[in-house]
């Protein structure tokens, strides 16, 4: 599948359900952008606001107009899921933008979102972003855990799941026997037989991310609709991801025992990772840099030491 290609998600119980690859990042195969073509048409998730027009060929090629959109719907407001958000709902005039409550401030204003995500990929990173369009205030449907958005012949059930990011949400839709993971199971590219972590600062927790899991395995749907990447089935993914999660945790604590300090501990997990195909160098850096401090502040807050205790990676 390449970049601006869509598909139809094929598993037994989903219908009228699509995914197409905007090209975030400039790889294929790295973001999910979802279609439900339904009575009330809608979209779940954005990407970032490079490739927003990607996205609205898509819905030309399905014969859906940009007025017919009713609802799109965020997992959280990190740029990768939120960011192309106010250039979707510029040209889908009558679309609710819904998200979770405690993420819309940062849709109507996101430049502390912006700034913070400079911060952490770094300016090398900041190259395959875009500086998002605000959304209009009065376009957003703030939700919280237990709503329902309501697509008559679909429903997006919410779920609060705050382990990757206070702001996140999963929704699940049982019509179609599938949950919209967000960044809850992390990010499942072809070429990799399980999944790579997403372990952001500030607010990584790995305890909450296992919660999170254990909420999936409540739900118990039949496919895992990927935002990094695609629909995949169940069976196995769950047990899986917390595996991989506290190891990548584990790693990380003992990298940083073994080095000097944080910069040399990052140089070491960064000489021996394994980069997806056709990933540039600038893109992994900034990829596991994010990962590394997400993983750095949640170990630091366990051992109650200060933030600024440890030298932090940069771009030099």
């Amino acid at each position: 599948m390449g970049i601006g290609d869509m598909r139809r998600v094929e598993t037994e119980r989903c219908t009228d359900l699509y995914y197409v690859d905007p090209g975030v990042y400039e790889v294929p195969g790295h973001t999910s952008v979802y279609l439900l073509d339904g009575e009330r048409p809608a979209i779940i998730e954005s990407g970032i606001g490079k490739h927003t027009d990607r996205v609205l060929s898509a819905l030309d090629e399905l014969g859906i107009s940009r007025e017919e959109i009713e609802v799109i719907a965020l997992t959280h407001v990190h740029l990768d899921h939120a960011g192309g958000a106010g250039e979707l709902a510029a040209a889908c005039p009558n679309a609710e933008v819904v998200v979770h409550e405690q993420g819309a401030p940062h849709l109507v204003d996101p430049s502390t979102l912006v700034a913070g995500t400079k911060q952490v990929v770094g300016e090398s990173g900041w190259q395959f972003y875009a500086e998002p369009e605000s959304v209009p205030e009065n376009r957003i449907r703030e939700v919280t855990d237990g709503d329902v958005i309501d697509l008559c012949d679909h429903e997006l059930a919410v779920h609060h799941a705050p382990g990757h990011a206070t702001h996140q949400m999963f929704y699940h839709d049982p019509a179609n026997d599938a949950v919209f993971t967000a960044d809850v199971l992390g990010c499942f590219y072809e070429q990799f037989d399980t999944a790579r972590v997403a372990t952001p600062p500030p607010t990584f927790d790995l305890d909450q991310c296992l919660d999170d899991i254990e909420l999936l395995r409540d739900i118990d749907a039949e496919t895992l609709l990927y935002s990094h990447f695609g629909p995949r089935p169940a069976d196995g993914a769950l047990d899986a991801y917390a595996d991989v999660l506290k190891a990548w945790v584990a790693r990380v604590a003992q990298t940083r025992r073994r080095q000097d300090d944080d910069r040399a501990a990052f140089k070491h997990l960064l000489g021996a990772n394994d980069v997806p195909e056709g990933w540039s160098d600038d893109l992994e850096y900034g990829e596991l840099r994010m990962n590394f401090s997400g993983a750095v502040t949640y170990l630091d807050q366990q051992e109650g030491a200060a933030t600024g205790d440890r030298e932090r990676p940069t771009t030099e």
